[in-house]
């Protein structure tokens, strides 16, 4: 993707007068479709590249995991499929990126001297925490499942002739069957990439260190993963049979019988934790990603408790605190820091912006989901056809501008969020 630059320069729009109004968190549904009006043609170029890029990869890696020296082709395999979530980052990135010209917040950035960025280093300086969002968040579960999708449809008889010979036909199992030295191995050699890079990235040296610790941290997980199905191959009854684990099932069970309303409230939880989910956390995990793409700060617990009432007591606890405990405790949290601290800063800037604008954002994302629903149905429904199997080709093409409208007016609309509570910010002093 980093080829791509010249192909859709950011784009760039007059600074009109603003008026109050522009500035109310209510104009933000016109506000987000003004810059899709405006920047339609380069977001349209970079998704449809990024997806051909993607699809590309994905069928390039199915292909490569099946055939003679199987071990030797899964290393190539996983190695493919970190540069397909790579490619999904640099998709996302610069889609925000080519629409910054169109914000009020970029412009009065530039009209001070600052802002002037190009495409790699907005790339760079959110790679690593952007990867670490979108792992520890599931969104690569998607990747995942488009691999096993288009690894099944290159032969889907396969399974079905492979189980009447007894033998195993290794279908949509490219991710996961790597042995264990390999990865091991794999695991080492990301382990010492993403190490070098993230520590040139921490004090701003190399043009690309964000990138390639990014990059490495990515492999790293893939490999490990496998290294855990090697080693642990029936992981499932060993996690049962574990004394901390019974005993906690034991405790679950006790609670529910014993303490009144305690099967009631821990079911309304798993009820409801979903959509909490899917409503408000992904909505304000996309608006840390373009915050995160925008230069805003979302980078550590230090900002996040900076101006805040909590700054004084971390500052007293770091002072009583030896050093060994710190980094300890720093090691112990990093998986909730990386997965709700970049989130709690964006919900600042966000909340500076006004209540109504947070709660706008998340109703609007949500509606656009639950759109993107039914433009693929109503696709379907016109493209139907009584010839057998005749929705295998309608089906890419409906996906395709599905997918394109909901992603373009989603990127829009978490710019135009950013730019509303940045502005509001700013100009609040």
């Amino acid at each position: 993707m980093s080829g791509t630059s010249a192909l859709a320069a950011p784009c760039q729009a007059a600074e009109p007068r603003t008026r109050p109004w522009k500035l109310s968190p209510y104009s933000l549904p016109w506000h987000m479709l003004r810059i899709a009006g405006s920047c339609a043609l380069p977001l349209i170029m970079w998704f449809a590249l990024g997806r051909v890029v993607r699809w590309g990869l994905l069928l390039l890696a199915a292909t490569v995991s099946h055939g003679s020296w199987y071990q030797a082709r899964l290393v190539l395999t996983v190695f493919l499929f970190t540069l397909v979530v790579m490619t999904s980052l640099a998709t996302t990135v610069g889609m925000l990126y080519v629409i910054r010209g169109a914000l009020m917040e970029t412009r009065a950035r530039r009209a001070a001297g600052e802002g002037h960025e190009s495409i790699f280093g907005a790339f760079n300086r959110t790679a690593l925490l952007f990867s670490g969002i979108y792992m520890t968040w599931g969104f690569v579960l998607q990747d995942v499942r488009d691999f096993m999708a288009i690894d099944y449809s290159r032969t889907p008889d396969i399974m079905f002739l492979d189980a009447f010979t007894g033998e195993d036909s290794h279908v949509m199992q490219g991710l996961t069957n790597l042995g264990l030295v390999p990865s091991v191995v794999g695991m080492v050699l990301a382990y010492a990439l993403k190490t070098v890079a993230g520590r040139k990235h921490e004090v701003n040296e190399g043009r690309f260190s964000g990138i390639v610790a990014a990059f490495g941290e990515l492999t790293f997980v893939f490999y490990g993963i496998n290294v855990i199905a090697a080693a642990v191959e029936t992981r499932t009854g060993w996690m049962g049979s574990r004394t901390a684990l019974a005993a906690l099932n034991e405790w679950v069970t006790d609670a529910q019988a014993n303490v009144p309303g305690f099967a009631a409230v821990s079911e309304f939880v798993g009820e409801v934790w979903p959509h909490v989910v899917e409503a408000l956390i992904l909505p304000l995990t996309w608006l840390t990603v373009g915050v995160l793409a925008y230069g805003a700060y979302v980078e550590d617990t230090e900002s996040t408790l900076k101006g805040t009432r909590l700054e004084a007591v971390a500052e007293h606890g770091k002072r009583r605190t030896h050093t060994m405990t710190r980094r300890v405790a720093a090691r112990l949290t990093a998986g909730w820091s990386e997965r709700w601290i970049p989130l709690i800063n964006a919900f600042r800037l966000t909340a500076r912006g006004g209540a109504p604008l947070f709660g706008l954002f998340a109703l609007c994302y949500v509606g656009l989901q639950v759109g993107s629903d039914y433009l693929g149905r109503a696709g379907r429904y016109l493209l139907a056809s009584d010839k057998p199997y005749f929705w295998i080709v309608t089906d890419v093409p409906v996906d395709f501008v599905a997918d394109l409208v909901t992603t373009t007016l989603t990127m829009c609309l978490i710019a135009a969020t950013f730019d509303l509570a940045a502005t509001r910010k700013r100009l609040d002093g």
